[in-house]
């Protein structure tokens, strides 16, 4: 599915390193359909399974998936569990593929909040992926970009009392690297399905200098096909960082 979008793509010229994805719709593809709301969150993991296979085919280096806010937390108990759960059906059924693609997760946000079993299953995944170079998966699993900049001064302020730096020494390259993603650059492109337009408190601090594509496909209905037109998309962009085109 989209391989001529893919050869296009290929032609085009540079393939975004980093795409970032809020992954959006999903209660209302439930509500379409007249299922539970849990359904439509075990829908879109066919959906994750498309863009992973998607920026692998493509050549991205890094992939960042939105799925759990720290907002999400005051959602229903039993959603919650169903979540978790989810979580967890998706780290059995997809471990052995990832380790196989060569795709290395990693889980960013405050998983102390994780259920026991899965913060346990979280661990396997990440340990059992680790070695992986042909993809960098990051899902972020209550998450919340104002909390984590809040954690990245927190973390300075701590540095300064303790005098292993200076106060003048703090700039922007020194609060990068105290942010989840300190290992792999800002995201090129964001991705939003199910046609909202807001950022969600995602990846604010590195979003500055984002493209940003929003689709109203709804998130269960997400394919690679729909990766690749938003690369192509990107590929049409006139990238200047504040600066002026020569």
């Amino acid at each position: 599915m989209g391989e001529d979008l893919l050869s296009q793509l290929k032609l085009n010229g540079a393939v975004p390193a980093h795409i970032a994805i809020i992954m959006d719709g999903n209660g209302r593809w439930a509500r379409k359909r007249a299922l539970p709301r849990p359904l439509g969150h075990q829908a879109g993991m066919k959906a994750v399974r498309e863009a992973v296979e998607g920026a692998l085919a493509a050549g991205v280096d890094v992939l960042t998936l939105f799925a759990f806010s720290q907002e999400n937390w005051s959602r229903p108990a039993p959603e919650i569990d169903a979540l978790m759960s989810l979580l967890q059906e998706y780290i059995a059924k997809e471990m052995a593929e990832l380790r196989q693609q060569g795709v290395s997760v990693r889980f960013l946000g405050d998983l102390i909040r994780l259920s026991p079993s899965a913060l346990q299953a979280v661990d396997r995944l990440t340990g059992e992926t680790a070695s992986g170079e042909a993809l960098a998966l990051n899902i972020c699993i209550s998450y919340g970009s104002r909390a984590e900049i809040t954690r990245a001064a927190r973390m300075l302020a701590e540095d300064v009392a303790a005098g292993r730096i200076k106060p003048s020494e703090i700039d922007e390259e020194a609060v990068s690297r105290r942010l989840y993603t300190a290992a792999w650059p800002d995201p090129d492109l964001l991705i939003r399905t199910s046609g909202e337009l807001r950022i969600s408190n995602f990846l604010l601090w590195q979003l500055a200098y984002a493209e940003l594509y929003v689709t109203p496909v709804l998130w269960p209905d997400f394919t690679r096909r729909h990766l690749f037109e938003a690369i192509l998309d990107f590929q049409k962009r006139d990238r200047r960082f504040g600066k002026v085109s020569v």
